[in-house]
């Protein structure tokens, strides 16, 4: 295991902190729908299903917080907000990437998965 790895298991590694971040449960859904360009709150929502607003609102404000997603308001009547992908967040999904590929290949291989 490589130390950047071992780091990771420490309960104090700040890493950790941003792991749990992406990988919570709307995380990387989050980040991958991103990956299209900027979209409002409602598109996020119509495109990630079964999120609710309460959890799409919390994961956007964590990711603004952890600098992976940018919140701009736009100065229209009623003012409207799009979420976009920072250089950070852009970077991290496309890490991402090969990971989702292995699930979605995992899945409709038939391996047992439970829903």
């Amino acid at each position: 295991m490589s130390t950047e790895s071992q780091a990771l298991l420490r309960r104090d590694c700040p890493g950790r902190v941003l792991l749990d971040h992406i990988t919570g449960k709307w995380g990387i859904l989050v980040l991958t729908s991103l990956t299209e360009g900027p979209l409002r709150f409602h598109q996020l929502r119509a495109g990630i299903e079964g999120v609710s607003d309460k959890m799409l609102t919390q994961t956007l404000r964590t990711f603004a917080s952890d600098g992976l997603v940018e919140r701009t308001v736009l100065p229209t009547a009623p003012p409207s907000v799009v979420y976009e992908l920072t250089e950070l967040g852009a970077e991290a999904a496309r890490e991402l990437e090969p990971f989702l590929r292995w699930v979605r290949a995992t899945a409709s291989a038939g391996v047992a998965v439970r829903v």
